[in-house]
């Protein structure tokens, strides 16, 4: 998908579930009012919504530009594009089918937006996954939802911090079907994902990737499961093969805990926890999840709603805020890489 050119990053917003802290940690962010020099906000939300929680969180000093079209955006502004039930009543921490529509219907205008290039970048407050459930929202959590919005084959969650980038083969899928669901045609597609988006996204030129096994020590020779040997040894030869370069299996306890992740570029897990615990140990307040394999970027904070705080004017905006800052260095990524990609490609012409 080709993005619109702009000298000023059009960062899409969408709210979250409302009950959560994901509007409060959106206000956070923006409060401050030098991050309009780097991106214009858009947030895909309701007037009420916003300016019940603005005097809730007592940001009355924050300026809204309340519109109808993202054409109607403008810099310099927190532009907030009218999207949700208006008639929607706040129930802080609180797990309700109102709140799930009014997250997806944030969320929904803020893909149809990204999808027509009338935004640069998407980035998510958090959801209730309960909650958001219907007929229009069947899918696990936001990567899945996503990845068919863009009607891509596949994609992959990357978690992102100054530590590490881990992504993992198994996402939102119980442990008891994790084994069941891997197969080495899987592994090697999410090693070739992970592989472009280093490349592309993070440009790096020969990334070295990590890969993870899934039983205790790697399976220690068969001793304690095949799949290493039946799977993911296979899926890493057949990476290599390609020209990915890809290292492993790796028992996780050792390799994270003698920091060998720090010789790698990029980290495949196997299943979600493998992953997840090690990117939230390193991060927690300031990772970022960013869903890798699409042709838009969406980067989100590495949080849930947190019901147990939400309210209460406690929230930390910490990683929702190095989440903006991460879309905004992907967009200019992958652009300068797509440039680069172009200019290469008339200059082999013009030799032919």
């Amino acid at each position: 998908m080709t993005k619109t050119k702009s000298t000023k990053t059009k960062l899409g917003i969408s709210i979250g579930d409302p009950n959560g802290i994901g509007i409060e940690v959106i206000l956070r962010t923006l409060a401050d009012n030098r991050l309009m020099e780097l991106f214009t906000p858009i947030i895909f939300g309701g007037k009420s919504i916003i300016l019940s929680q603005t005097k809730t969180f007592q940001f009355q000093d924050l300026k809204f530009n309340f519109i109808e079209s993202v054409e109607d955006a403008k810099n310099g502004q927190i532009n907030v594009v009218t999207v949700c039930d208006e008639s929607f009543e706040q129930n802080f921490g609180n797990e309700s089918g109102e709140a799930g529509k009014i997250s997806f219907e944030s969320l929904s205008a803020a893909v149809k937006s990204l999808k027509s290039n009338e935004i640069n970048a998407l980035v998510t407050a958090p959801i209730n996954k309960n909650a958001i459930q219907s007929a229009d929202f069947e899918f696990p959590g936001h990567t899945e939802y996503l990845q068919q919005q863009d009607e891509a084959s596949d994609s992959l969650m990357l978690m992102l911090s100054d530590s590490a980038r881990i992504g993992v083969v198994t996402g939102h899928v119980p442990l008891a079907e994790v084994g069941k669901q891997l197969t080495d045609e899987l592994i090697l597609a999410k090693l070739t994902i992970l592989n472009k988006s280093l490349k592309e996204d993070f440009s790096i030129r020969k990334p070295k990737i990590a890969v993870m096994g899934l039983n205790p020590h790697a399976g220690d020779n068969g001793l304690f499961g095949k799949e290493e040997q039946e799977l993911i040894i296979p899926a890493i030869n057949q990476a290599k093969s390609i020209g990915i370069l890809a290292f492993g299996p790796y028992a996780a306890d050792g390799f994270f805990g003698s920091n060998a992740y720090a010789k790698f570029d990029g980290i495949l897990a196997m299943y979600h926890d493998q992953g997840l615990i090690p990117a939230k140990s390193f991060s927690f307040g300031s990772g970022v999840n960013f869903t890798a394999g699409l042709s838009f970027i969406r980067t989100s904070p590495d949080h849930g709603t947190a019901f147990e705080i939400s309210g209460q004017g406690v929230a930390d905006e910490g990683s929702f805020r190095t989440a903006l800052y991460t879309a905004i260095e992907l967009c200019k990524n992958r652009e300068l890489n797509a440039e680069l990609a172009e200019g290469a490609l008339v200059v082999n012409k013009s030799r032919n």
